[in-house]
Order: structure tokens, then C-alpha cells, then sequence
């Protein structure tokens, strides 16, 4: 196999090398594998910011190189949803990038990872069902797709992923479980802004007056969760945390506590959860998610 390399010289970072192919990408895993060394790999949409860079220097402590990935994938995006406005900028993410840490950052097209004939989907059961799965119908069958395909064509010893994306996270965990991929999944804490708000990349989306708002989807969130710790049952405790949210002008999608490993709901007194919301501020969807007992 011709192996390709690009290398673009960024302000702001030193140079990465940047695969566009599947082929690409296997003859560079090969190389440090024939070496003995250990891959990670961090996959992403690209609209890099620090959340996405702390979970490259995750990666960088766990292995020997990090792969990063950026492709904006279709099947994850329904009907009326931002594809075609998601924020894009390869030059600026590979320069982020290659400041983490990152040693090869794979660029594959729509054509690259969905050819022509492309006719197979996958679906985790169960987990899917409820939260962001309830209102984005087959957004979990797109991301298990990808993410299948990714860890494939790759085949790292450990994948990075973040917490904010909880569900997400599970997901993909039972997914490589149950198909026997040989990738150790990781998650990586929710990397947030000093005012609380979880850095995402919808957040450009903000107005200013919005984004003055949005630090109280985590506040909320929080008091919750310290009241269920000392003791309160989790019903009301919810219902008041959706109701100051709606009072700030969000539009609550889901606010519910979960079981943190099965996602199973839960009610009444309860010593560990975690509490999910997902809720629009003008017309940008917001997810956010804590821990009980809360974190400090």
C-alpha cells in the first residue's frame, strides 16, 4: 500500500499528520503495532475545544499514541437537526488537536466511511430507549454505526469518550461489549467553563443573553443532586429543578435520575443516580448530567 501523509502547519500548534483513507489509517496502526506500542484513540466531530483536548491528553496517559478523528456523521442527525450548520473548520481543529497531544489525527469523507451500497446499521437495545434516544429517534443506531466503524478500521487499545454524552457512553460500552470489540472503553469527566456551563460545541450557538442564562441548567442540576444525597425523594426534587429551569427560560426536554451503570429509572429515596437533562434555551439543545452523591 502507497501510504499518504499530510501535514499542515498550524499557528497555534506543531505539525500533524492527517489520513484521509481507511488504508491510510491501517498502515500507520501497523507500523506501531509491529513496534509494540499501544494506541488510543479519541473519535470526534471536529469544533474542537477543551472538553475534546482533555480527553486527548486522557488518551496520551493511557498509551503510547492517540489517534484523533473528526467526521460530521449524517445518520446521527435527524430530520430538521443542524448537519448542515455544524460548526466545521479542519485547519483550526488539527492545530487544537495536535496542541493535546494528538500524533494522527483520520479526515474521512462521507464517501470514505459510508460507500457506495453502504446497507448496514447497529442497534444497541435498550439503552437507547429514553432520554435523548425518546426524542431523537435512531440518533443511537447512527452513533453505534460510526463508532462501530471507527474502532474497526483502527482497532485502538483504548477509546476516550466523554461523560457529557452519557448515554452516549453507555452505549457504546454494551456495543463493544457485545460484539467483542477489542477496545477498552474510557470515559473522560465533563470538562466545563468557570461559570459551570459543559463546554459542547452548540454552545456558539448561545445568544448573549442566552448564554448569560445557560450556567443554570448546571446550578440546577446540582442543588438537585444535593438534595437527593441528604436525603430528599428524588420526585419532587425534580419537579422543582424543572420547574426553576422552565422559570429561567429553558425548555425542558428530560429531567430524570437514572440507575449510573443500567440507566434503569429510578424513584423515591435513593443513595446513587445520575441525573440527566436535556433542554432547549432558544433554539439551542443543551445536555448536561451529574452525579449522586454530586461531585466536588
Amino acid at each position: 500500500l502507497r501510504r499518504r501523509r499530510i501535514f499542515e502547519r498550524c499557528p497555534m500548534a506543531t505539525q500533524i499528520e492527517i489520513v484521509r483513507t481507511v488504508a491510510d489509517l491501517r498502515t500507520r496502526v501497523r507500523t506501531w503495532q509491529r513496534e509494540g506500542e499501544n494506541i488510543a484513540m479519541v473519535p470526534t466531530m471536529g469544533a474542537i475545544h477543551k472538553g475534546h483536548m482533555s480527553l486527548v491528553r486522557q488518551a496520551k496517559q493511557l498509551a503510547d499514541h492517540t489517534i484523533a478523528s473528526i467526521f460530521v456523521n449524517p445518520l446521527q442527525f435527524g430530520p430538521g437537526e443542524d448537519f448542515e450548520a455544524y460548526p466545521r473548520g479542519e485547519a483550526r481543529d488539527a492545530a487544537l488537536l495536535a496542541d493535546a497531544g494528538a500524533d494522527l489525527l483520520f479526515v474521512p469523507d462521507g464517501r470514505e466511511m459510508y460507500p457506495e451500497g453502504f446497507a448496514t446499521t447497529v442497534h444497541v437495545a435498550g439503552l437507547t430507549e429514553g432520554l435523548c434516544g425518546a426524542s431523537r429517534p435512531d440518533h443511537f443506531d447512527g452513533v453505534a454505526t460510526v463508532v462501530a466503524k471507527l474502532l474497526l478500521q483502527c482497532l485502538p487499545d483504548i477509546a476516550v469518550f466523554g461523560e457529557k454524552d452519557y448515554q452516549q457512553l453507555l452505549v457504546i460500552k454494551r456495543m463493544v461489549r457485545d460484539l467483542n470489540i477489542p477496545v477498552e472503553i474510557v470515559g473522560g469527566a465533563i470538562v466545563r467553563e468557570p461559570d459551570g456551563l459543559a463546554l459542547s460545541s452548540r454552545n456558539t450557538y448561545l445568544s448573549s443573553d442566552e448564554r448569560e442564562t445557560a450556567p443554570l441548567l448546571h446550578t440546577t442540576l446540582q442543588q438537585a443532586a444535593h438534595e437527593v444525597a441528604s436525603g430528599l425523594a428524588l420526585e419532587p426534587t425534580l419537579e422543582s429543578a424543572h420547574a426553576a429551569l422552565e422559570a429561567a427560560g429553558f425548555r425542558v426536554d428530560y429531567l430524570e435520575a437514572r440507575d449510573p451503570v443500567t440507566l434503569v429509572p429510578l424513584s423515591g429515596n435513593v443513595s446513587s443516580a445520575r441525573i440527566l437533562v436535556a433542554a432547549f434555551l432558544g433554539k439551542t439543545r443543551l445536555i448536561d448530567n451529574v452525579t449522586v452523591p454530586p461531585q466536588s
